[in-house]
Order: structure tokens, then sequence, then C-alpha cells
């Protein structure tokens, strides 16, 4: 789960690796805290595609195109130059 305090303590480390760098101890506290961070917003985002329904859209009868003037004159053309 994430917490206040493991978001705090992945800042904090972040932080202090750009200012004056991390031991070898803290590197390693990083990866794990990062790789838990992340563990658990794959979880979140599993959980909520889980959790999806997905549902048709009723059947609609096909829409007849609409006749414009455009389609008229291109419809009368196409007999002309066939």
């Amino acid at each position: 789960m994430i917490t206040p305090e493991l978001i705090a303590r992945i800042n904090e480390l972040s932080r202090k690796k750009r200012s004056v760098g991390l031991t070898e101890e803290e590197l390693a506290e990083q990866q794990v805290l990062r790789r838990e961070y992340l563990d658990n917003i794959r979880d979140q985002v599993k959980g909520m595609l889980d959790n999806i329904e997905i549902v048709d859209a009723p059947l609609q009868q096909p829409v007849e195109p609409k006749v414009t003037r455009i389609n008229e004159v291109s419809f009368s053309l196409r007999r002309q130059l066939h």
C-alpha cells in the first residue's frame, strides 16, 4: 500500500541523491522503495481494469447518407464520365 511515509522516504532519498549522493545501503533502499511503489501502482491499475464492464452499444439501423447538392452533382458527373 502506498503510504505518505513511503512517498516521503522516496522523495527524501531522491533529494539527498541530487545534493550529496547516497551510500550503497541508501541506493539499495531507494530501489526497494521504488519497486514497492511501482508494484502498488500496477496493482491499483489492474484492479481498476478488472472492474471495468464493457457494454456494447445497441445495434442501430444503418444511416442513409444525406443527399446534398454536392452529392447530386457528383452523382450526375459520374454518370456523364462513365
